[in-house]
């Protein structure tokens, strides 16, 4: 029996990026029914805080719709980001959206990184020529750290390679 050998080869590094999902618009409807109940007594009571209070609670549940309609969206976008030997590969999809892959060639890109006063990382970038892609810009501070230390060693590692 003749020895087959594979010519598939795996990436040097691969990762689906989705949006940070720590932040829930239920707290916020649970805080707005709670200051309700308790603030509904000082309502009763004083009727001068009538119109400011139903007009707080007002701006408060549109601010909140608001931020539950942009965390619904967010939530659906993922990016797939793929280190070969030869090319990177970022896939963004996101829900009503088409799916956009882009190829480059790791010898001429270059990743950046902006940096707050504490050296977090803030934004990353992806420079090939004058194109300018931003990669996890919904990624917590902390997860863009360490998804750059990470795709930076992947990057250095196709471009030596």
């Amino acid at each position: 029996m003749p020895m087959q050998t594979s010519t598939t080869t795996s990436p040097l590094f691969s990762a689906t990026l989705r949006p940070d999902r720590s932040l829930r618009a239920a707290g916020g409807w649970i805080g707005l029914a709670a200051a309700g109940i308790l603030g509904l007594p000082f309502v009763i009571s004083v009727p001068e805080f009538l119109l400011p209070g139903v007009l707080g609670f007002v701006i408060a549940g549109g601010a909140l719709a608001a931020f539950s309609v942009r965390q619904a969206r967010r939530s659906r976008r993922t990016e797939q980001i793929t280190v070969w030997p030869d090319q990177i590969e970022v896939v963004t999809s996101g829900r009503g959206q088409e799916r956009q892959m882009r190829r480059l060639d790791p010898k001429k890109v270059r990743l950046l990184l902006d940096r707050d006063e504490n050296e977090r990382t803030t934004a990353m970038y992806l420079k090939h020529g004058d194109e300018r892609i931003e990669i996890g810009a919904f990624l917590a501070v902390n997860d863009k750290s360490s998804f750059a230390r990470a795709f930076g060693q992947a990057v250095r590692k196709a471009r030596h390679g």
